[in-house]
């Protein structure tokens, strides 16, 4: 297990792996990957963008070639201190009016930066988002409680056999064998007890309540048939967003990113013209 003391600091720059690409001039877009994932999954997606914008792609820390010797548990024990990150790289690169790109839980990571520092975003895109994974009384997140439990059991008793199983599931597309291995290979890359830490803080955070803060021009982008994140849940999203954007893709799968990369792209840009 990793230590918990607090590390040294490192630059932003190694801390997250940052890479940029694109038109320096450009308006600026990060693309933020999801659990388990690098910034590789932005691969396909990244060329209809190189002309006109500037590109920034980041690791969260932890994953990818982030430096993991920056992990920490007390920091990372919420996403908010993911948020933090991202408003390091921002404002480490001097960026404004910035496209905001987040997949799963980067939407939610996304949203707690931009509401912290409003001025420095322009735009948000929510890649199938979701506040809070699990049900309650008068809300529909696509898990109940012992699922989420059971989930997050199987993952800490066996990280390795657990990505085996849930990168098919995640990704869908049963058809594309190739996309359910992809997410595998980049679950398996991740350190065991990192990623157990992450999906705790992931699968069981709530953040319906930040929803209503943001002020940013908002896009929502929801698979049609999502495991993880139901239509229901990006409804909700789109309800709680004042003035936000929704559009249901018709596609299945958790990872659009993977599986529809030229639709995804073709989304967000009608959304920014």
């Amino acid at each position: 297990m990793p230590s918990t003391k607090t590390p040294t600091p490192t630059s932003v720059r190694v801390r997250n792996n940052v890479r940029e690409s694109g038109n320096p001039l450009g308006r600026p877009i990060i693309f933020a990957h999801g659990f388990g994932c690098s910034q590789e999954v932005w691969r396909e997606v990244v060329p209809a963008f190189e002309a006109d914008f500037r590109i920034v792609l980041f690791d969260h820390v932890g994953a990818g070639d982030s430096d993991l010797s920056q992990y920490d548990y007390g920091k990372y024990d919420s996403l908010h201190g993911y948020a933090d990150d991202v408003l390091g790289v921002v404002e480490e690169l001097d960026l404004h009016d910035v496209v905001y790109v987040g997949h799963s839980v980067s939407s939610m990571i996304g949203v707690l930066a931009a509401t912290r520092s409003p001025e420095r975003f322009g735009a948000l895109t929510l890649v199938c988002p979701s506040p809070r994974y699990t049900n309650t009384d008068d809300y529909v997140g696509g898990f109940d409680q012992y699922e989420i439990d059971g989930l997050l059991d199987a993952l800490d008793a066996n990280y390795l056999g657990w990505s085996a199983a849930m990168g098919p599931v995640i990704v869908g597309n049963a058809e594309r064998p190739e996309l359910g291995q992809e997410l595998k290979a980049s679950f398996c890359k991740i350190d065991p007890d990192i990623a157990s830490h992450f999906a705790h803080v992931t699968f069981l955070s709530d953040n319906r309540r930040d929803l209503a803060q943001v002020s940013t021009p908002t896009l929502i982008l929801q698979s049609e048939h999502d495991l993880i994140a139901p239509v229901r849940v990006g409804e909700y999203v789109h309800q709680q967003i004042p003035g936000s954007a929704f559009v249901v893709l018709p596609i299945s799968g958790h990872c659009p990113n993977l599986s529809a990369p030229d639709l995804l792209a073709t989304e967000i840009r009608a959304f920014l013209a």
